[in-house]
């Protein structure tokens, strides 16, 4: 959609972006991690029943996906689900002996520096990668009954060379053209640094996504149009300063990452972050998120419609 500006009613609220036809832009809100506990899955869920998400991606080589994906029934049209393709830091859905020779994935840092380097080009572990995008995308659809709305990475890993390719190239061989999206993590560097949010590790993930809209175009895939939600985690961050940050400007079809959850066990043994999961959860749950929306000229909705 073609948009254009238009004045702020008082100095108090943002420059508004209005489509063409008149409508707000829609910006979709989306939840990772669904199915990585069942903390981080019941407060999506809850979320999306709210109305206060419009998309949640989803860890399929996890134990609790078989039954997780069930709960999603309920919410299939309320929202985007999608594939969150998890490289790092778990077991594959499926024997990679040379990605993953001790039968568990390393961390995101060592699959970086081995994308950078070159070391994910091999014949063995380029066969790896694409036998377990398949596995994670067949775990999906098996579970959840149907393809996904869109495919991303868990930790950005679908953006990195050797990966990016195999996922463009699964998707396009997979389900028919501009039927399921992939998440581009670009976004224009004076944006990054007028927003000033963790701007070296925004700028580090927008670089790493340079070119993948145009190379997801030429196989018919489309793709979102900015994204937003990169923050360091930390404990005391103001996240609904940073909600208010990650809407301005107002751009149809941006993306903005959130990662509620609602406290549980297992989540504590996995994650680092847990607290400001519980933060996210309880801000979007809450009144001031959808004032916040209001204010901002914007509407929560699905990417593709």
């Amino acid at each position: 959609m073609t948009g254009i500006i238009t004045p702020p009613p008082d100095a108090s609220r943002p420059v508004v972006v209005v489509n063409a036809d008149g409508s707000r832009p829609v910006v979709v809100v989306n939840a990772d991690d669904y199915g990585l506990s069942p903390g981080v899955s019941q407060g999506i869920l809850a979320l999306i029943r709210q109305g206060r998400l419009s998309g949640t991606s989803c860890m399929t080589a996890t134990p609790y996906w078989p039954e997780h994906a069930t709960w999603l029934a309920e919410v299939a049209d309320q929202a985007d689900i999608g594939l969150h393709l998890t490289l790092t830091d778990q077991e594959p859905a499926g024997p990679c002996p040379a990605l993953a020779p001790s039968g568990r994935f390393g961390s995101v840092g060592d699959l970086m520096v081995r994308a950078l380097t070159g070391r994910l080009m091999g014949a063995a572990i380029q066969a790896d990668l694409t036998a377990e995008i398949d596995r994670q995308l067949d775990l999906f659809e098996a579970h959840a009954g149907r393809a996904p709305s869109h495919v991303d990475g868990h930790q950005h890993v679908h953006l990195l060379p050797g990966i990016r390719g195999l996922v463009l190239d699964a998707v396009a061989r997979r389900y028919p053209a501009g039927s399921v999206y992939v998440r581009d993590c670009s976004e224009p560097i004076p944006a990054v640094l007028a927003r000033g949010v963790d701007s070296v590790k925004a700028l580090i993930i927008a670089t790493l996504a340079r070119g993948l809209a145009a190379a997801a175009a030429r196989r018919g895939i489309p793709t979102n149009r900015g994204f937003r939600g990169v923050y360091d985690f930390g404990p005391g961050r103001d996240f609904p300063a940073l909600m208010a940050k990650f809407l301005e400007p107002a751009r149809d079809r941006a993306l903005i990452m959130v990662h509620p959850a609602l406290p549980d066990e297992v989540l504590a043994g996995l994650d680092p972050v847990v607290a400001s999961r519980q933060v996210e959860q309880a801000y979007l749950a809450g009144p001031a998120f959808a004032a916040l929306l209001d204010r901002a000229g914007v509407r929560l909705g699905r990417l593709l419609g």
